[in-house]
């Protein structure tokens, strides 16, 4: 279950995403919040406790401190600071005098627990300074205070002097209950934001849900449509842009599915169209090539100014009859009709029966061993090494080499030739159809679909031919390389292999 909530989080989700934003939004809302409500707070308990001990003090001073002699005892000062410590205000009080110029006595209420050295020196100096009375300015002495902390406990520390020479008045209070109860709202607050952040998770979780949902159905309808299934449609619920969309899915869907049709529509047209045409040139080229050998076979005995016409009459009409039977056989790839019927074929006796059956075996060198035997068919495998090996004496140099190993579970045939090579710009394209590697010489022997038919008869039995140029030991190049790819195993055909231009059946034998 931890597994399927991690793939529905990864990283790159925009489950993922949305959950974060939430959670950050809220996350710097409830902080936000809370440290103005905790600021806030903070400074109204220590102003309340700071006012009201300071009022308190003030007062204190005022109706006991001011009442006391021009120079009273050290025992006064310490009964007037026990009297005014006694309160309900809950700090401690030290009084200073002078007992003579310039010898000072203290009174403490506690002096163990606050004397003078607990007493800020800037707070003692503002206290002492006496400052001119003005309009703006009635009282010559005025009340101080200082937030100071002693042993990791915070103290409000205030101090006034008695205006005429009276003695200098301190208070000690503790703020250690006013920390305690701040220390509880900053972990309320604390508790209030986590659970604002789990909160909005949730909430993110359900609006993500709720946003990914068509989401996700739009996803599935586009990998749907993308398989072929080009009738997927969504059904449009709610106003919103999510339904937009949808409607904007359905209408591209309904206008790919007619667009496909009527590209199927003229495919199959074109298609029935070279295959009818094809056919039917069958018919006179038969009656044409009866004629043609009639004429080869009297070549020698006509009028010399007919024989080279009769010479031209002959390979046209040859190369118009292979240009048909290899159109055909695409119509068939393209069809989807293509079959294979499968033998068991010694791979060396295959080559070596192609070559001498086209009086090749001059020009032809054959590394293979005996005993290399594949399920393969033999008439497109003929094709196949027919196509290559053709291809090489033609655009090559002589001798043709055919190479056959086996390699990881795989047939490999290589036909290299020792000509120029083929140009690095016509390498992507030397399997094309009617492709030619000259512009300039439109008209040749082949048809331009020769190695296009053996591509696809390698396609259709799960394997493939990739073309390439050899490099010498200097460093030019020594040829061109054609590598033909099949299986050795023959059950890893499947029932329908898919070729590059159409879908070709295989059936065994």
């Amino acid at each position: 279950m931890s597994r399927g909530i991690l793939a529905r989080l990864r990283l790159s989700s925009l489950r993922l995403r949305l959950v974060v934003v939430f959670a950050l939004v809220a996350l710097t809302a409830a902080v936000a919040a809370s440290g103005i409500a905790y600021w806030l707070n903070r400074e109204a308990v220590l102003t309340r406790t700071q006012d009201g001990a300071l009022n308190d003090f003030r007062q204190e001073m005022q109706n006991r401190v001011a009442t006391l002699p021009l120079r009273p005892g050290q025992d006064d000062l310490r009964r007037t600071a026990e009297q005014m410590a006694s309160g309900s205000a809950g700090y401690q009080v030290l009084l200073l005098g002078e007992r003579d110029e310039g010898k000072p006595i203290v009174g403490a209420s506690d002096p163990d627990d606050f004397t003078l050295a607990d007493v800020p020196r800037p707070l003692r100096d503002a206290v002492d300074t006496r400052r001119p009375v003005t309009d703006a300015n009635p009282y010559p002495y005025h009340l101080f205070w200082q937030r100071t902390e002693r042993g990791g406990t915070p103290y409000l520390v205030g101090g006034v002097r008695i205006d005429g020479g009276g003695p200098a008045g301190y208070m000690f209070k503790s703020l250690a209950a006013e920390k305690a109860d701040l220390n509880s709202l900053a972990w309320s607050l604390g508790i209030a934001t986590a659970l604002a952040v789990a909160g909005s998770v949730l909430l993110a979780q359900v609006a993500a849900t709720t946003v990914l949902r068509p989401v996700h159905r739009l996803g599935e309808a586009a990998r749907q449509l993308g398989e072929g299934k080009l009738d997927t449609r969504l059904r449009v619920t709610g106003a919103d842009e999510l339904a937009d969309l949808t409607r904007t899915f359905n209408g591209a869907a309904e206008s790919l599915q007619k667009k496909v049709a009527d590209m199927s529509a003229r495919e199959e047209s074109s298609r029935r169209f070279v295959a009818d045409m094809s056919h039917e040139l069958r018919t006179p080229l038969t009656a044409l090539t009866a004629v043609t050998e009639v004429l080869e076979d009297e070549q020698d005995s006509l009028d010399p100014m007919i024989a080279p016409a009769v010479a031209l009459v002959v390979s046209e009409t040859r190369r118009l009859n292979d240009l048909v039977e290899n159109l055909m056989e695409v119509t068939r790839f393209d069809a989807g009709t293509a079959r294979l019927v499968l033998d068991e074929v010694d791979i060396a006796d295959q080559i070596t029966a192609c070559v001498d059956a086209r009086a090749w075996l001059d020009a032809v060198e054959l590394d293979a061993e005996r005993g290399i035997v594949a399920p393969l068919d033999p008439r497109r495998l003929d094709v196949i090494l027919a196509n290559l090996i053709g291809n090489a004496l033609k655009h090559g140099g002589s001798p043709v080499r055919v190479s056959v190993r086996t390699e990881d579970g795989e047939l490999v045939i290589a036909v290299r030739d020792h000509g120029p090579g083929i140009p690095e710009e016509v390498l992507p394209h030397v399997f094309d159809r009617f492709y030619k590697a000259s512009a300039s010489r439109p008209r040749s022997e082949g048809s331009g679909l020769g190695l296009s038919i053996a591509m696809e008869n390698a396609l259709i039995h799960g394997g493939s031919i990739t073309a390439s140029n050899s490099v010498g030991e200097d460093g030019e190049v020594d040829g061109a390389v054609f590598v033909l790819r099949l299986p050795l195993d023959a059950s890893g055909i499947t029932s329908e292999v898919r070729t590059r231009s159409g879908r070709g059946e295989v059936e065994e034998a």
